[in-house]
């Protein structure tokens, strides 16, 4: 969330990036809200002072005097549970518009409603041509033997799917050449946990909006999460770290889930869209300094543009408009690999930076050189997410026989 000291010093730079995110608020109300927050704290302060006062004069008086301080008392305790009750509720009003306050966006982001906006900025490799009939990943899984879709559909619903024989190991295979990956560049590796606590999807920004795409363990109020940057975002909240750790590099590995609500008719049928997933997740806590997460926010690109090189793949990289970015970001990069059977480009990495955003959520700070402490920045960047680069790396890699080509890089891990 934003500072609200920020907001109401720069209320028309707020009001536009509400505009530009397309994101349902009244900055209005929330000023007005905090506003009268204000005043009913300060009547809050004003009667807890009285009834402090009164309880030191009580015992310096007797007769009538003591008698009417005490009732006094009494009727200030009335007053203050009420007031309390006022100002709670305002509380609690002011933090549900707050979530819903957008981050600040980069002033080059393009300004659009939808991914339709988005800019391409660099495109790297050729688009390979065939000489036979170009067979969809769908084709191919069948071809191979590599997928099981009715059957467990059957057990586990649609968008279920099951990977077979050799996939199962080539999509390991991704995965430890990812995280091979980034040990080699200093982030520190974690196996991270399916689920968390509802004050985690706060933290990252998920809620109050996603709720539709999570799934929820009723029973054991956790959430399902759809991504590791859940967990880790949340690893050191409260904490105030000290400025030589800093920055901290995370690799998370687990697997994730989503409802994918919205996308009926869209992908239906083979590995693209599917409700469980492996993914891999760069994640870094960083200064609070506008050039620090602008260099590692380019450092976490590099990272995702090897992983695609070393899979020998096409891909593009695209400038994300506002109303493609989410609340919470101030920049946000997909990184998307060449579909033949599409003719098209899939997004199969995202990386965002979104400053003290996250942090201010989840109370993440660390104290700087000079004995201040400052919110962190935060960023985060698809390693790989499995099943969905496995539809470009098996169309890009296929053969006339239906057979597909490993990538040099990757035969190693397998």
């Amino acid at each position: 969330m934003l500072d609200i000291n920020f907001i109401r010093k720069n209320t028309e730079l707020v009001k536009k990036a509400i505009r530009d995110k397309g994101v349902n608020l009244d900055l209005g109300q929330v000023l007005k809200i905090d506003q009268k927050l204000k005043e009913e704290k300060n009547k809050l302060q004003e009667l807890q002072t009285r009834k402090n006062l009164i309880a030191r004069e009580v015992p310096l008086k007797n007769g009538q005097e003591r008698t009417c301080l005490i009732e006094e008392g009494r009727k200030l305790g009335t007053d203050l549970s009420q007031q309390n009750d006022v100002v709670k509720k305002l509380q609690i009003e002011f933090h549900e518009l707050m979530w819903l306050i957008p981050n600040i966006p980069i002033k080059s982001a393009p300004v659009g409603e939808d991914a339709t906006a988005n800019i391409v900025i660099k495109t790297v490799g050729e688009k390979k041509k065939f000489d036979f009939p170009l067979r969809s990943h769908k084709e191919l899984l069948k071809i191979n033997d590599w997928a099981e879709f009715d059957r467990i559909i059957r057990i586990a619903g649609e968008r279920a799917y099951a990977l077979k024989g050799d996939l199962v190991l080539i999509e390991m295979a991704v995965h430890r050449l990812v995280l091979h990956k980034l040990r080699e560049k200093h982030f520190k590796l974690l196996a991270v946990p399916a689920f968390a606590r509802d004050e985690a999807f706060y933290g990252t920004g998920h809620f109050p909006t996603g709720r539709d795409q999570v799934y929820k363990l009723d029973q054991e109020e956790l959430l399902l999460a759809g991504t590791g940057e859940v967990i880790i975002n949340s690893l050191h909240a409260d904490e105030i770290l000290k400025k030589e750790q800093l920055p901290l590099l995370y690799g998370a590995f687990g697997t994730c889930f989503r409802k994918e609500a919205g996308s009926a008719g869209k992908d239906v049928g083979g590995i693209m869209r599917v409700h469980q997933f492996n993914k891999t997740e760069q994640y870094i806590i960083c200064e609070n300094d506008f050039d620090e997460s602008a260099k590692w926010h380019s450092f976490m690109l590099e990272i995702a543009e090897e992983i695609l090189l070393d899979l020998e793949l096409p891909y593009q990289i695209v400038e994300c408009c506002t109303g493609d970015m989410g609340l919470g970001k101030y920049r946000m990069n997909d990184i998307e690999a060449w579909v033949p059977s599409e003719n098209r480009y899939r997004e199969t990495h995202s990386g965002s930076t979104l400053h003290d955003w996250q942090a201010r959520r989840t109370n993440l700070r660390y104290r700087d050189i000079d004995g201040e402490v400052k919110f962190c920045h935060t960023l985060n960047c698809t390693g790989i997410a499995t099943p969905r680069v496995l539809v470009a790396l098996l169309e890009n890699h296929q053969r006339s026989d239906g057979t597909v080509k490993i990538p040099k890089k990757l035969e190693e891990y397998l």
